[in-house]
């Protein structure tokens, strides 16, 4: 149920599918990064980490000089610098560029080398086949056994050049039909969504649900609720109440399928939502122009 100027509200009317039918839920997730403690503290870092069935969100805040590594990492991975006087330098895949901030950058699986040059906050997304990194997150434990609805992971397939480090600037202006500002890789997809400024007007909500895919909603400013609602089954045993969850910054919010959801930004400021999925989206994927980097990343066949 989107509202008549959401972009979105054309998915509708191109979901042909029937609906599947549900025998069980799983709950909802809510990070909040402020209210634990870091799983990372060394000097110039400190690391926050959460997972989902399918990714890894690692946020770190990190002084100039502070450095990451990954060795023999499995699949592309994401780094997010959401503040533009952020600059790191990426060495992976034979290459090493210097990144500024207020970018999304693809990083190529194997080794790699985040060098921080002038300090801020680093995002970092991995999929849950990086197992070190899924069982060092604080709720680890929620994801003992799989969640529902999900299936398996599957990567999209390799760029036609291959893999490479691969940055884009988020200073995208807004167009007329586009839904937010949308790139994917192999493994991710983000949306990076425009920036609200005050209050979510109450009449222009938009809940929705999806069949098999979850959601990670990342604040990195202001504060936000997330409504969720379970479609209720014949079978009450699954019943779950509806749950409106406040998430300051920084925060993720796991949204499972097929919960509908909706989320207001609070602050009275600027606030400031990432949408994440893993793999990306085929419905979004299908909308010309949506995805800013198509043509770097195909699409599975």
């Amino acid at each position: 149920m989107y509202d008549k100027s959401d972009p979105r509200a054309s998915l509708a009317s191109a979901a042909a599918k029937a609906a599947p039918v549900f025998t069980a839920y799983s709950p909802a997730d809510y990070v909040r990064f402020y209210e634990n403690e870091p799983a990372v503290t060394k000097d110039g870092e400190k690391t926050w980490l959460m997972r989902g069935q399918n990714g890894v969100i690692a946020y770190s805040e990190v002084a100039n000089g502070a450095r990451f590594t990954r060795k023999g990492q499995v699949d592309e991975w994401v780094l997010l610098l959401p503040d533009a006087d952020v600059t790191v330098t990426v060495e992976a895949g034979g290459q090493r560029k210097t990144i500024q901030g207020y970018t999304v950058t693809f990083v190529p699986p194997g080794d790699s080398t985040i060098t921080v040059d002038k300090g801020g906050r680093v995002i970092r997304m991995f999929t849950t086949r990086s197992k070190d990194l899924a069982d060092a997150c604080s709720n680890a434990s929620e994801y003992a056994a799989p969640h529902h609805n999900i299936p398996a992971f599957q990567a999209w397939p390799t760029p036609p050049d291959g893999f490479k480090i691969r940055s884009y600037t988020l200073d995208v202006p807004d167009e007329p039909g586009r839904f937010g500002r949308i790139w994917r890789c192999t493994t991710f997809m983000v949306n990076y969504l425009a920036p609200q400024v005050g209050p979510r007007d109450i009449t222009k909500l938009s809940p929705h649900h999806h069949d098999d895919f979850e959601q990670y909603s990342l604040s990195v400013g202001g504060a936000f609720i997330h409504h969720l609602r379970w479609p209720w089954t014949p079978n009450m045993k699954m019943w779950r109440n509806d749950e409106h969850e406040y998430c300051g910054t920084p925060s993720v919010a796991v949204i499972p399928p097929p919960a509908i959801h909706t989320t207001r930004g609070m602050d009275p400021g600027v606030n400031q939502l990432v949408d994440i999925f893993t793999p990306p989206r085929i419905d979004f994927s299908q909308k010309p122009g949506w995805v800013l980097n198509a043509a770097d990343y195909p699409m599975p066949e």
